[in-house]
């Protein structure tokens, strides 16, 4: 199915996050967190100008940090935190041990919460902060 055509229902809040290095960071992000290219959209020469990743039923929008509309910066270019939470069916401490192997800094390592989830906190290579978490809110 192509995105355009996607259900609604199949549709959220989609982060959009921009990156120095789009390419590098759409490779990174599968290997370390275990997202799936779920569209990508190539821009000019070789450079990917927008991609969909899916990771369980969460998407997220990755592109260059040069648009049609000037620069966007990044959280290292802010010298501060940008935080992406998701809930994940996916063993916790085993995504954070492969999201360790690909090179993400582990900021929380994983532990349970008094609400009974499971969750740890890295940061990508550009400085995005991510949580994961087992929680479920419905």
């Amino acid at each position: 199915m192509s995105p355009v055509n996607a259900p609604v229902s199949a549709r959220a809040i989609f982060p959009s996050l921009k990156y120095d290095d789009a390419p590098r960071a759409i490779g990174f992000l599968c290997n370390a967190f275990g997202f799936e290219k779920y569209a990508v959209f190539p821009g000019a020469g070789r450079t990917k100008a927008h991609a969909q990743l899916k990771l369980g039923s969460n998407y997220v929008m990755v592109g260059a940090t040069t648009t049609d509309h000037g620069p966007i910066s990044t959280p290292q270019a802010l010298a501060g935190a940008i935080v992406v939470v998701l809930e994940t069916d996916a063993d916790i401490d085993a995504h954070c041990a492969r999201a360790r192997a690909a090179g993400a800094t582990i900021v929380d390592e994983p532990g349970s919460d008094s609400f009974g989830g499971r969750n740890y906190t890295a940061t990508d290579i550009e400085g995005y902060s991510w949580s994961f978490s087992s929680y479920r809110l419905a």
